[in-house]
């Protein structure tokens, strides 16, 4: 299960929730519109939607309307359109929250938090996500390999999660690079590669023999399960 999706045509701003949320740990999918929304959510189990008003083709309001005679998927609507008459209209068709724009980033992770815990009661216990002796506090983004706390951020931190969320998996060389830069990013893909041997310097204790990322030759990554 993928935790948000986010349906937003402003692609930048778009990705720039998503990469700040997937930042905070979530598993995040952006879409440009209410369509695809519907048609990926036949597809795909998520924990929460973010849902723009002002989209192109099927607004928010008329997303919400048809996604309501299926899902009751959590949803924060987000709009520039601030007045009450907005709001009151997104929460009386089924929305969760409503949040005006443009806001403080910060301001959004305490609604998306606060509504995965009303939704999701029992979600404290995967604050911590673990493989074998290898584990990370998403509270803290502390990263700990039995009784030692190892020295993991940034762009490494980010791949470590996304492996320990997706453990025994073969994951495509681009799958995870969109996950972690972004499906719009400029570097080139080749940049993974570097990471991926940094992160291992940190986690492996050797990292020649790998125990965790498993390289896939020619498709990409799978961390832990058999070397084969």
């Amino acid at each position: 299960m993928t935790d948000i999706i986010i349906v937003e045509d402003n692609s930048e701003l778009g990705t720039l929730i998503r990469d700040l949320l997937s930042h905070e740990g979530f598993t995040v999918e952006l879409l440009e519109n209410g369509e695809k929304a519907i048609l990926r959510l036949k597809e795909e189990d998520y924990k929460l939607m973010l849902l723009d008003v002002m989209l192109p083709g099927l607004d928010g309001f008329e997303t919400l309307r048809l996604l309501r005679k299926e899902q009751n998927i959590p949803v924060i609507m987000m709009s520039a359109k601030d007045d009450d008459d907005s709001k009151i209209l997104g929460l009386d068709i089924g929305a969760d929250d409503y949040i005006g724009k443009p806001f403080y980033f910060p301001f959004l992770l305490s609604k998306v938090k606060a509504t995965l815990r009303r939704n999701y009661p029992d979600s404290s216990e995967d604050k911590i996500i673990k493989y074998k002796d290898l584990y990370v506090d998403l509270n803290t983004m502390a990263v700990h390999k039995g009784d030692k706390t190892l020295q993991i951020g940034g762009k490494e931190l980010e791949i470590l999660i996304y492996f320990l969320k997706h453990p025994d998996k073969v994951i495509a060389k681009e799958t995870l690079f969109d996950a972690v830069w972004g499906a719009e990013c400029d570097s080139d893909i080749s940049t993974l590669a570097v990471y991926i041997r940094w992160l291992r310097e940190k986690i492996e204790d050797d990292p020649k023999d790998p125990k965790y990322i498993h390289t896939i030759w020619r498709v990409g990554y799978r961390f832990g399960g058999d070397r084969s």
